[in-house]
């Protein structure tokens, strides 16, 4: 789950974990107890949940450009998979400076550009690989015209084809290699904790939020590494982004500082329907801007049949527990960005949990990348 949870989603968190203790289930997990509940499958060729399938997928890249961008704590390389020519734009200041001086465009004259600019950033946490699988499929449709199924997108690559695409397939590569059932499609909660945020010593749940409540994740008191974190226990969507404690983060920032993006997007996983999350600690506008994007995608998730959540309200941070500044807020600060946070389901089998298909949360995630280009190009 995302590290800026929405109020609907941590209370379907706490109740199924309510439920699970009612009904007796441990609260402990081994990695051998976690390796026997990995269904037998044969997940579809189009379902990206490792490196190795994405490797075959840039392979092919002809249209576009990949380069890597930063190497991770585990030696594995942080991919960015490029298309359409970089518009350069002189550069005066950094947007923090430009801001001050109450005039953004002497970082970036965003609006003198032909073509707008999105960066879709793949899973930070690398058991969410919904996302891995959506970004694959989009670098297909750019290359070829057909997702991984075989299924024509000719609309969705004419609507890349007006923008400049930065897409960064995996946050975390070094998460994602740890994540061994390639998808929690047809798992539950105990499994998404196990993997996802990983165990204490003694192979109790660090579960969420206590998972972020020890930062690095390293030290005698913990289990199994949960693939929130890079090989050194960093979890990239809360790294120290003034004093960075891993290379993830300050990667992305930097190709953000870069490029200017115009609409960025973390792309996350949990159990409830897709959401598209509230941006914390940024101006009221973005957050205006962004609840309007949330509700044209809702829309097309309704014509499409799809399940969804309810739009956010636009609020500034406060109480006791203020949402944190994570990544996506980093993202507005460094470069100006409308950028958010995006919850796609797993498809678990909990009772409450949102039940999808495989099929379907590449759909959710296709159907999100179609809106945010139409978004980008109608507010050019």
């Amino acid at each position: 789950m995302t590290d800026q949870v929405t109020f609907i989603a941590e209370l379907i968190t706490a109740g199924l974990a309510m439920a699970l203790c009612a009904c007796g289930a441990e609260e402990t997990m081994t990695y051998e107890q976690a390796i026997e509940r990995i269904p037998s499958r044969e997940l579809p060729p189009f379902w990206v949940g490792d490196a190795g399938r994405l490797e075959a997928v840039l392979a092919t890249v002809e249209a576009g450009t990949v380069t890597t961008l930063a190497t991770s704590p585990g030696g594995r390389p942080i991919r960015l998979v490029t298309h359409g020519e970089r518009e350069a734009r002189e550069r005066k200041a950094n947007f923090n400076s430009a801001i001050g001086g109450r005039d953004p465009s002497c970082y970036m004259d965003k609006a003198s550009r032909q073509r707008p600019v999105m960066l879709l950033v793949g899973p930070v946490h690398g058991h969410e690989v919904e996302a891995l699988t959506g970004l694959a499929n989009l670098i297909s449709i750019m290359e070829t015209g057909e997702d991984l199924r075989g299924k024509a997108q000719p609309e969705l690559r004419r609507l890349g084809e007006s923008c400049r695409l930065l897409i960064i397939p995996e946050g975390n590569p070094d998460g994602v290699a740890r994540f061994e059932p390639r998808s929690l499609h047809g798992m539950r909660l105990n499994d998404i904790r196990f993997w996802g945020q990983g165990t204490w010593a003694d192979d109790t749940f660090c579960g969420w939020p206590q998972s972020k409540r020890q930062h690095p994740m390293v030290g005698d008191n913990t289990g199994f590494l949960g693939c929130y974190f890079n090989d050194a226990g960093i979890n990239p969507m809360h790294d120290e982004f003034l004093a960075p404690m891993g290379p993830e983060a300050p990667a992305i920032l930097r190709l953000a500082l870069e490029e200017g993006p115009d609409l960025a997007v973390s792309l996350h996983s949990h159990q409830a329907a897709p959401a598209v999350l509230r941006p914390a600690y940024v101006p009221i506008e973005v957050q205006d801007q962004i609840a309007r994007l949330a509700g044209e995608y809702y829309d097309l998730l309704d014509a499409h049949g799809l399940p969804h959540g309810s739009p956010f309200q636009a609020q500034s941070e406060s109480g006791a527990h203020p949402a944190p500044f994570n990544l996506t807020s980093a993202l507005y600060h460094i470069c100006g960005a409308a950028a958010f946070t995006f919850e796609c389901p797993h498809g678990t089998v909990d009772d409450r949990a949102c039940h999808a298909s495989l099929e379907q949360m590449l759909d959710m995630q296709l159907a999100l990348y179609e809106v945010m280009m139409r978004h980008a190009l109608a507010t050019e």
